[in-house]
């Protein structure tokens, strides 16, 4: 039998540029480095994110318990910039699992991601990614990710979520209530099975904003938000060129600054779980209709 042999090739040769094209890239195929991560998947939130004077590569979500992964791309070496912009993103946006992703890292930048994961509570995860190109002959190029910096416990913790499906308490609470909402109303939209974070995100394209259910102790609500890194006042902006029609809709409950309204409610009740569910529905189809009715003109 004749083997082929294996050869790396230039990264250059699969992806020319770094935003232009591994970003668009690795965005559409974020299952190929979940899977060296033991994530089962990975759902692409946003790419090319504002926060201040940077730009974040990736915003995904782990659906299972909603947590928010940022990943950071370079097409060269790591470097103390982006190590520096990757901690400005964590004050910025909401993630916990930062993925940087390097053709190559230095000892330094590798002691930095150890010290952040020995150094950080849970939920907060960090790591090291080398990603590279190879070929066997004239076979077309293969992306390869090797995870050369993780947190300890990782393996067990991701298998428990994503494979046996045990989540916190808390986590197990959301599930089944969301879960709840599904068996309830099978027609609505709601969130994909197993899912267990507080918010559900509905995004309505044509108003470039998402509207939002959430689930608290005593309370269950919906607002209206932007996407991730977009700038407070632009996202406030567009929002106010909806709330005179949902304060119409929604009635004295529709709060004028951020277009919410809210149930206060014992949600660890469970005989209240259908009136929540049917009023988080109500609430979402009305927001829905609102703002797919586009802004209000102003006459002046």
């Amino acid at each position: 039998m004749d083997f082929g042999r294996l050869e790396r090739a230039d990264i250059r040769e699969a992806w020319r540029h770094e935003a232009h094209n591994f970003t668009p890239w690795l965005s559409k195929n974020l299952d190929r480095l979940s899977a060296e991560l033991g994530i089962d998947d990975l759902e692409l939130e946003d790419t090319e994110v504002n926060v201040g004077p940077y730009r974040a590569d990736i915003v995904a979500r782990i659906p299972q318990d909603g947590s928010g992964v940022l990943i950071e791309n370079q097409l060269e070496r790591a470097n103390l910039q982006h190590l520096g912009q990757l901690l400005a993103y964590l004050a910025g946006l909401e993630a916990k699992i930062v993925i940087w992703v390097a053709t190559g890292f230095d000892e330094a930048h590798l002691s930095a991601i150890r010290w952040l994961n020995n150094h950080t509570a849970d939920p907060f995860a960090f790591f090291a990614v080398r990603v590279s190109v190879v070929r066997i002959g004239d076979s077309p190029l293969a992306p390869v990710f090797d995870v050369i910096e993780r947190p300890n416990e990782w393996d067990r913790t991701v298998g428990e979520i994503t494979r046996s499906g045990s989540l916190s308490r808390v986590g197990q609470f959301r599930r089944d209530f969301w879960a709840h909402l599904t068996k309830l109303l099978p027609d609505a939209p709601g969130p994909r099975s197993g899912y267990a974070a507080s918010n559900v995100y509905y995004w309505v394209e044509p108003a470039d904003l998402y509207i939002c259910q959430y689930l608290a102790q005593r309370e269950v609500g919906v607002y209206l938000t932007g996407k991730n890194g977009r700038g407070d006042a632009d996202v406030k902006r567009r929002i106010s060129e909806y709330t005179d029609a949902l304060v119409s809709e929604l009635g004295d409950g529709a709060n004028v600054s951020g277009a919410w309204t809210g149930l206060h409610i014992d949600s660890s009740d469970r005989s209240n779980w259908d009136e929540m569910a049917q009023w988080l529905e109500d609430r979402r189809a009305i927001y829905e209709s609102v703002l797919l009715r586009g802004p209000a003109i102003n006459s002046d």
